[in-house]
């Protein structure tokens, strides 16, 4: 099974909450731009970036980041 890039992750977490990306970026202080650009694998988030989404979409960083299925 192929594992979902971090923008793909953003990208379903964002839809599943009906979301759309400049509404997200308002309530995150992130440009529109911003988002597609991560969503889209054009921009690599900073930490503060990655923060941020956990704190909003309730999930960890690595979940986020692919890191779940190797902690065993």
């Amino acid at each position: 099974m192929i594992e979902k890039t971090f923008g793909e992750k953003i990208k379903d977490l964002r839809e599943e909450m009906n979301v759309t990306q400049g509404s997200l970026g308002e309530q995150l202080q992130m440009t529109q731009r911003k988002i597609s650009y991560i969503e889209c694998g054009k921009y690599e988030p900073s930490i503060d970036d990655i923060r941020t989404f956990c704190r909003f979409f309730h999930v960890s960083a690595d979940f986020l980041l692919g890191l779940e299925s190797m902690q065993k």
